[in-house]
């Protein structure tokens, strides 16, 4: 992945959010669960656990549209390792209702619930078992360089608990334009609920840190994703207007999304706010390069989403109803990567380069080095050759069945058009449906690519209910949960038999 091993350079891996993992406390966490996850990749034969963004979840639920591009979400802190540690009560935690099944998140009583138990840990810092080390501990994360962000992000998580949950640029004008006076009276007034904050990004950072570590001991690399742009509700934009593309009062003047396409009449308004990437330029990028610096600390690997947006980025005008009216503008380019190579070093990166493709976003990925993302779902239309048939490929792409975004393979092999099952069949070399979804998997394995990364639904043969993602859409979505007893010897046997068949064993 751009940074070369000296092993084999096949390999193999499982896309699973941490929030689709089991546990007993409504969401996915790093618990116990994570761990025996860890394992169990092991024993497969597996390099990679692909997760989703870490960060601090807003309106939707979707870790894409974050609080924060630095902050990790409280919702994956583990409450077993706080009863553990003495900083609440296993009654406390029983007490509370946290909502949906085994294999559903009901975010709504996990906002309730969750943010309950954890203001109770917070409050019994000094009873805590190790307290003297834990109060220390935090001090330290408080005051570290690396954590620059922390009271920003804190101070804006008071202050949106403070306006009923509204976005900042509702906020009185005083602390929305961060006039001096009007933080300093902020800092003083919400001291102990910034605390708080800081409190759960300390638990969330050390829980992390200690998967991660564990994961790596077991030779599993962690894949990372690092969504292009952030919110404009979120700390990152309140914090740094400058780097937005705003007006003096600090409201966006155009806003990101995708223009109209095959798959949406009116395009895609995501309305996260645009860089200014004339000012990002004259900075030596150095926001970005914190940025994605903090992301090495998170992941061993990292997803670059809609890669394209570096090449060219589509700007709607604020306030516009749909994507229809927009205009594409060069971004930074290779100069980005450069730079980002000169200051990091050589570090893996995969380039998320779906959708359609210019020819100067093609020749952008290519002077990167950084392997593309090729999808199975993709491949089987029977009117014309295809890029993502496995036979098109190249050693530097990572092949999967599906992404977050696509519907399960069970699934969308049984909506298949007729004409492009008929290919899929004959491609495959399968007569039954059932056989669809190993088939494909198989077809990835047997690729000449570099990097098989398969979605844990695929593995389980699971139907639509289980998707993650379904793009522009509002409920439903970020809910699928793996059931306890998902993860069978059997099913680990298969795995670690079709990395060991096709020379992809770590």
């Amino acid at each position: 992945m751009a940074k070369k091993d000296s092993k084999s350079s096949r390999k193999c891996g499982v896309l699973l959010p941490i929030f689709s993992l089991s546990s007993e406390y409504g969401i996915g966490t790093f618990s116990k669960e994570a761990y025996d996850f860890v394992d169990f990749l092991k024993e497969a034969g597996q390099s990679y656990w692909q997760i989703l963004p870490l960060g601090p979840t807003s309106y939707g639920d979707s870790p894409y549209q974050s609080f924060s591009t630095f902050a990790g979400n409280p919702y994956f802190i583990d409450i077993k390792t706080l009863i553990d540690e003495g900083l609440i009560t296993k009654a406390q935690a029983d007490k509370c209702d946290f909502g949906g099944t085994e294999e559903y998140i009901d975010y709504e009583k996990m906002y309730k619930s969750r943010f309950v138990l954890l203001k109770k840990a917070f409050e019994n810092i000094d009873k805590a078992k190790d307290a003297k080390t834990l109060k220390k501990e935090f001090e330290a994360f408080k005051k570290s360089k690396d954590n620059d962000w922390l009271a920003d992000y804190s101070l804006f998580m008071a202050l949106k608990n403070a306006n009923g949950g509204r976005s900042w640029n509702t906020w009185e004008e005083g602390v929305r334009l961060r006039k001096a006076p009007a933080m300093k009276a902020a800092k003083e007034k919400y001291a102990q609920e910034i605390d708080f904050y800081s409190f759960l990004q300390y638990l969330f950072s050390k829980q992390w840190a200690a998967l991660k570590g564990y994961a790596n001991e077991k030779g599993i690399e962690i894949i990372g994703d690092i969504p292009i742009y952030v919110a404009f509700d979120s700390a990152d934009t309140w914090a740094n207007p400058e780097l937005f593309q705003l007006d003096k009062k600090n409201v966006p003047i155009d806003v990101a999304g995708c223009p109209p396409d095959a798959f949406s009449a009116t395009g895609q308004l995501w309305g996260n706010p645009l860089y200014k990437w004339d000012y990002h330029k004259k900075t030596g990028y150095k926001w970005w390069m914190k940025r994605i610096a903090h992301c090495y600390k998170l992941y061993d690997v990292i997803r670059i989403d809609h890669f394209r947006g570096f090449d060219e980025y589509y700007a709607i005008p604020y306030g516009n109803p749909t994507a229809e009216k927009g205009e594409w503008r060069k971004g930074p380019g290779i100069d980005l990567f450069q730079t980002m190579k000169k200051e990091l070093g050589d570090m893996k990166v995969i380039a998320e380069d779906l959708g359609f493709l210019t020819p100067s976003v093609i020749k952008l990925v290519q002077r990167t080095g950084y392997p593309g993302m090729k999808i199975l779902q993709f491949a089987f239309d029977s009117r014309e050759e295809s890029d993502y048939l496995p036979h098109n490929y190249t050693k530097n792409c990572i092949v999967y069945t599906g992404t977050h975004d696509n519907d399960t393979t069970r699934s969308w092999f049984d909506q298949l058009p007729r004409a492009d099952k008929k290919f899929a069949k004959e491609y495959l070399g399968i007569k039954n449906a059932k056989d669809a979804v190993w088939a494909t998997i198989r077809a990835s394995f047997a690729s000449v690519s570099d990097t098989v990364i398969i979605p844990m639904q695929d593995y389980l043969e699971l139907p639509g209910y289980a998707r993650i993602n379904t793009p522009s859409t509002l409920g439903g979505n970020w809910v699928w949960r793996m059931k306890k007893d998902a993860l069978s010897k059997e099913l680990c046997a298969k795995m670690h038999d079709f990395a060991r068949i096709y020379r992809r064993l770590r």
